[in-house]
């Protein structure tokens, strides 16, 4: 999806999606209603629980929202759950019977070791909750040095977003030897899975539910929300873009990573690739 309010350019969006500027058309969304304010928040609600407790499902997010004071059934959870794009995620595989329509590849990285930068990116999609509204967040994090290559927000789900921060992360840090993801549509879908190819990138999905496989994003995806979208109320989708760059670049240059012996993402990142040109003079 196209949005004209983003880092990127309409053109530079067109160009990595392989589309024609003068096919675009914009269309305002209606105005908000009281039904739609009460269901962004009861949805943020549901994703402050699940933030807390991913290993819950809709049942138990039910009884955390009725000891909220919200009347809610479970069927309302279901469906929203579902439109957010979120589920309970499992520290033991979950047996439930795959749908045989996914396309879905082996998990590549057990006992994997990134020893350098650029040999593993894992990406995933989050909801954010906004006032009266909400949006949702790509984004790529490199498996060595822990840095955000990439990210993209969007008003949908659709597998555009991830080929367009994707491709993005691509021009500005090079070509990964892997991408990990879940199993979500938009990464199972033949546009996403054909970008990949098209680069060469081998790809790697987690387990059904698993949430130990795609980690990383996960702990950074839950920094961003305690530190940054709950404590503030965005009105506009241009806010909330800037200030989650304004964040990316604050944890990607500023911020000492336990995992990293109390380094930066970017001075680790970085360090690599200066000391391959080091060698090489």
């Amino acid at each position: 999806m196209i949005k004209k309010n983003h880092d990127l350019s309409v053109r530079r969006q067109c160009q990595l999606l392989g589309i024609n500027r003068s096919s675009l058309y914009y269309q305002e969304r209606p105005q908000n209603t009281t039904y739609q304010t009460l269901q962004e928040d009861l949805m943020k609600q549901i994703d402050k629980i699940h933030t807390q407790f991913p290993y819950m499902g809709s049942r138990k997010i039910v009884i955390k929202l009725k000891e909220n004071g919200y009347n809610i059934c479970r069927k309302t959870v279901r469906r929203l759950m579902q439109k957010m794009g979120i589920y309970a995620i499992y520290p033991k595989p979950n047996l439930s019977k795959r749908n045989s329509k996914e396309a879905v590849v082996p998990y590549l990285l057990r006992n994997y070791d990134a020893r350098f930068p650029n040999q593993v990116w894992s990406i995933d999609i989050t909801y954010l909750p906004m006032n009266r509204s909400h949006m949702y967040l790509t984004a790529i994090i490199d498996w060595h040095s822990r840095k955000i290559v990439g990210h993209y927000l969007s008003d949908t789900l659709d597998a555009s977003s991830v080929i367009l921060a994707v491709k993005e992360a691509i021009s500005q840090h090079g070509v990964p030897t892997i991408i990990n993801s879940d199993q979500g549509s938009q990464f199972t879908s033949l546009e996403y899975k054909n970008v990949l190819k098209a680069f060469g990138i081998r790809q790697s999905m987690d387990g059904k539910s698993r949430w130990a496989d795609n980690i990383m994003i996960e702990r950074w995806f839950r920094s961003l929300k305690t530190e940054l979208i709950y404590p503030n109320e965005f009105s506009s989708p241009r806010d909330l873009r800037k200030r989650i760059s304004e964040y990316v670049t604050e944890y990607n240059t500023l911020r000492p990573h336990a995992a990293l012996d109390y380094v930066t993402p970017d001075a680790v990142y970085y360090s690599h690739f200066s000391q391959s040109l080091t060698e090489v003079a």
